[in-house]
C-alpha cells in the first residue's frame, strides 16, 4: 500500500524535486509518519540525496520522522492561550487519555503536545488535530468530551461540528474588511488602465507592505518588472506565524477573491504567468475553500488563459502548504520552502525581485497588501493616499487579543493611537501592549498615546493586551522560549544565542538570578541584533529589552544575589555518577544536591 500511495502522490506532483515538501506532506497525511524507508524511496524517485530529503523532513515541525498517534493533538502554546488556561487543559487531556505530554500512548492511539501560535488567539484556548482540524474555545468539559471521542476511536467527521467553528470576529471594519468587491472589478479596471498606468496608481497610493517592514509596493513591483529573466512569479505570503496575528486567516476565509485579485493585478503589472499562495500549515483547514474560490475564478475567466478575453494575459495560482516553520515568514526562506527545501533565509543580495523562485524575478507580498492592491486598482491611488498619514497611507488591520472584552480584528486608518484601540476593544486595565508580536515592541501605559504608523509605531498587525495582573517577565520568558524553538539553526549567533537567552531567563524564573544575569542578557541582545543572519535572531531579544527597561521590578524580584550567581551546579551534575558508584561519604557532597 505504501508503494501505491507513493506512486500516486509522485504522479500528482509530476515527480518534480522542487515539490518535495508538498510530496512529504501528502505522504504523511496517508501514512501517519515518514519512516527512513519512506524517505529513501522518495529520494530515489526524485533523484535527490537521501540526506537532503531527511534534512527537509527534519526541519519542519509538522513532518514526523517518528511514529505519532492516530490522533495527533497539538495545543496552541501562544502566551494568550496560556493566559486562557491552555496549560491546565493540556494536563487534563493527558490525564483523561493516560498519556504523558510529548509522548505517544502505548497503543499508538494518541499523542498530545504543543505547537506555536495557531492564529486563533481571539477564540482560544485552541488546538490542532492531525494538522488538519482545529478545535476552538476549549474548556474542561470540552476536553473531557474530546478525550472520550478519542478513546472511542470516533472518526473526526463524527465529532460535533460546532467544535470546528472558527469565527471571523470582525469588530471594526473599514475599506478592507467592509463589503467585498465584486470579483473581477479591480482586474477589469487594471486591464482598461494598462500595466504601466496601474503601476502608477500603486505608486501614487503610497502603499507599503503590510508585513511590518513597510517596503514600497510600487518600488518592489517595478524592480521585478525591470529585472532580466524569461519568467516572473507572484507569491502571496500567507505564512502568518507571528504570535498574536490572525488577520490573514480572516482575509483568506472571507475575502479570498480580493487576495487572488490583487495577485492577478500584480501579475498584469510585472508580466507574470504563474503565482503561488504559500499557506501556513496551521491554516490547512482553509485549503478546500480556497481551491473552490480559485476554481470559480477560472470558470469566470479571472484566472487561466486569456483572462477576461485579453489574449496573451495568462496567469494562474497554485496553493502550497507550509509545515510549521515560523522562519518561513521571511520572504527568502519562504521561497526556499516553495522550492522544496529547508526554510533557511538566503543571503541577500540578490533579492527575490532579481532572483527569486527557481532563480527568476519574484514579487512576494503578504495577504493584506494584495487586498489593498485590489482596492487601489479599482478606486485609484489618490483615494488610498487620502487615508492615513503622509508616510503611512491607507488603513491597517490589527489582530487584538489578550486581556480585553472584545478580541478580534480592528481596521483603522494609519495614525490611530494605541489608546483608541484599547478603548474600542474594552481593555480597561491594560499595563502593556505587545505591538507587532514578539518581534515588535512592548509598550507601557505612558506610551499609549503614540500613533500606529511607519513613522512612529510600525506593526505587522499583532496587538496583544496585558492587564495589571500579568507578570511581564513571564511574558518575555514565553517569547524567549518561542524564539529558541523557532530558530532555523543556520547561523551560530541565533542558534546558540536564543538558547542562551532562554536558559538565562529560566534561571531568573527559578529564583537564582543576579545582577550579572541582567548584564549577560543585554550582551546577548547586542550579539543577536548585530550578528544574526536574519530578522528572527535580530529581534529575538526585543521583548527582553523592552520589559527590562519598562518593567524592571519584575526582573529584580527574581534576583538572589546582587553580583553573581552561577548557572552551573557541579554537585548536581555529578549526582548521577555518585549514586551509580554508591558514594555516601562526606566527600560526595550529596547534601548539596537539589
Amino acid at each position: 500500500m505504501e508503494q501505491e500511495t507513493l506512486e500516486l502522490v509522485l504522479s500528482r506532483h509530476g515527480r518534480q524535486p522542487h515539490l518535495l515538501l508538498q510530496i512529504l506532506r501528502e505522504l504523511q497525511s496517508v501514512l501517519g509518519w515518514l519512516s527512513r524507508a519512506t524517505l529513501s524511496r522518495v529520494a530515489a524517485a526524485l533523484d535527490l540525496p537521501l540526506a537532503q530529503v531527511q534534512g527537509v523532513a527534519g526541519f519542519y515541525r509538522f513532518l514526523n520522522t517518528r511514529p505519532v498517534g492516530v490522533y495527533r493533538v497539538l495545543f496552541s502554546d501562544n502566551v494568550t492561550d496560556r493566559m486562557s488556561g491552555s496549560e491546565a487543559l493540556l494536563a487534563e487531556l493527558c490525564q483523561h487519555l493516560g498519556v504523558a505530554p510529548g509522548a505517544v500512548s502505548k497503543d499508538g492511539l494518541v499523542s498530545v503536545d504543543t505547537t506555536s501560535c495557531t492564529g486563533l488567539c481571539d477564540q482560544g484556548p485552541a488546538l490542532l488535530i492531525n494538522h488538519h482540524h482545529v478545535v476552538t474555545r476549549l474548556d474542561s468539559r470540552r476536553v473531557a468530551q474530546l478525550a472520550d471521542l478519542i478513546l472511542a476511536r470516533e472518526p473526526l467527521a463524527q465529532w460535533p461540528a460546532h467544535w470546528f467553528d472558527v469565527q471571523d470576529s470582525i469588530r471594526r471594519a473599514d475599506v478592507l474588511l467592509g463589503e467585498p468587491m465584486a470579483p473581477g472589478l479591480a482586474l477589469s479596471a487594471a486591464l482598461e488602465r494598462g500595466a504601466e498606468a496601474t503601476l502608477g496608481e500603486i505608486r501614487t497610493s503610497g502603499l507599503r507592505g503590510r508585513g511590518g517592514a513597510g517596503f514600497a509596493t510600487a518600488r518592489k513591483w517595478s524592480l521585478c518588472r525591470e529585472a532580466p529573466g524569461a519568467q516572473r512569479f507572484v507569491v502571496c505570503n500567507a505564512d502568518e506565524g507571528e504570535p498574536g496575528t490572525f488577520k490573514d486567516r480572516v482575509l483568506l476565509s472571507r475575502f479570498a477573491d480580493a487576495v487572488f485579485e490583487g495577485m492577478t493585478v500584480a501579475a498584469h503589472v510585472i508580466g507574470a504567468r504563474r503565482g503561488f499562495l504559500y499557506l501556513r500549515g496551521e491554516y490547512r483547514y482553509l485549503l478546500e475553500a480556497l481551491q473552490t474560490v480559485l476554481q470559480r475564478r477560472r470558470a469566470a475567466q479571472l484566472l487561466g488563459s486569456a483572462i477576461l478575453g485579453h489574449n496573451g494575459f495568462d496567469f494562474d495560482i497554485d496553493i502550497h502548504i507550509g509545515a510549521g516553520a515560523y522562519v518561513c515568514g521571511e520572504e527568502s526562506a519562504l521561497i526556499e520552502s516553495l522550492e522544496g527545501k529547508r526554510g533557511t533565509p538566503r543571503i541577500r543580495p540578490p533579492f527575490p525581485v532579481e532572483q527569486g523562485y527557481l532563480g527568476f524575478p519574484t514579487v512576494v507580498n503578504n495577504v493584506e497588501t494584495f487586498c489593498a492592491a485590489s482596492q487601489i486598482a479599482c478606486r485609484g491611488g489618490a483615494w488610498w493616499a487620502g487615508m492615513g498619514t503622509a508616510q503611512s497611507s491607507g488603513t491597517k488591520i490589527h489582530s487584538v487579543s489578550g486581556d480585553c472584552q472584545r478580541p478580534g480584528l480592528y481596521e483603522y486608518p494609519f495614525g490611530t493611537t494605541v489608546e483608541r484601540i484599547l478603548q474600542d476593544c474594552g481593555a480597561l486595565d491594560a499595563q502593556a501592549v505587545q505591538l507587532g508580536g514578539p518581534s515588535g515592541v512592548c509598550l507601557s501605559r505612558s506610551e499609549f498615546g503614540r500613533h500606529i504608523a511607519f513613522e512612529d509605531l510600525p506593526t505587522a498587525g499583532a496587538f496583544m493586551v496585558f492587564d495589571a495582573s500579568r507578570d511581564m517577565f513571564e511574558v518575555a520568558r514565553a517569547f524567549a522560549h518561542f524564539f529558541a524553538h523557532e530558530s532555523c539553526g543556520f547561523c551560530t549567533p541565533c542558534r546558540v544565542g536564543t538558547e542562551l537567552l532562554e536558559r538565562r531567563m529560566d534561571k531568573l524564573a527559578a529564583g537564582r538570578g543576579s545582577g550579572a544575569d541582567i548584564d549577560v542578557l543585554f550582551e546577548l541582545d547586542r550579539l543577536l541584533h548585530s550578528a544574526s543572519h536574519c530578522g528572527l535572531g535580530a529581534s529575538a531579544a526585543n521583548p527582553l529589552r523592552d520589559t527590562i527597561a519598562k518593567f524592571r521590578p519584575a526582573y529584580e524580584q527574581r534576583m538572589k544575589w546582587l553580583h553573581f550567581e552561577p548557572a552551573f551546579d557541579l554537585d548536581v551534575e555529578l549526582s548521577i555518577a555518585r549514586r551509580l558508584t554508591h558514594r555516601d561519604d562526606a566527600g560526595a557532597h550529596l547534601e548539596n544536591e537539589t
